[in-house]
């Protein structure tokens, strides 16, 4: 049997605690993406409707990076320097928020599914 997630609640921390993030549920996959600037943040996004995410240390203790197209910023903590998410601007899906899945306590996602994404060049799920 399945446990019951209806109330679980997930935080996901930078490394010195000054950002935190919390969300109401398991992914129910993750992606990451071979891009620039996702391979070099080593990071695997959980993505949520922006209403379900709450945040606790951002913006105070946050910094965004823009590059590219600037159809997303790049957010992370000003102390440790971990990204922690990204948020959509400039047409882009405003609703949406990606959460680095990373900064998840590890065993919370065990077993999730990671999904690759071929943002480098084709702009396409590859698996």
């Amino acid at each position: 049997m399945k446990p019951d997630n209806s109330m679980l609640q997930l935080v996901a921390t930078c490394h010195c605690g000054a950002v935190q993030i919390s969300v109401p549920a398991m992914p129910e996959f993750v992606v990451e993406c071979n891009c620039s600037i996702c391979r070099r943040n080593g990071a695997r996004w959980a993505f949520y409707r922006a209403d379900m995410v709450q945040m606790v240390g951002h913006p105070e203790h946050s910094t965004q990076y823009l590059w590219g197209a600037r159809s997303i910023c790049t957010m992370h903590c000003k102390i440790c320097g971990c990204a922690t998410h990204w948020e959509t601007i400039n047409g882009g899906p405003a609703d949406r928020v990606g959460v680095n899945s990373r900064l998840f306590d590890p065993e919370l996602l065990e077993g999730i599914r990671i999904r690759h994404f071929d943002g480098a060049d084709s702009w396409t799920y590859v698996d």
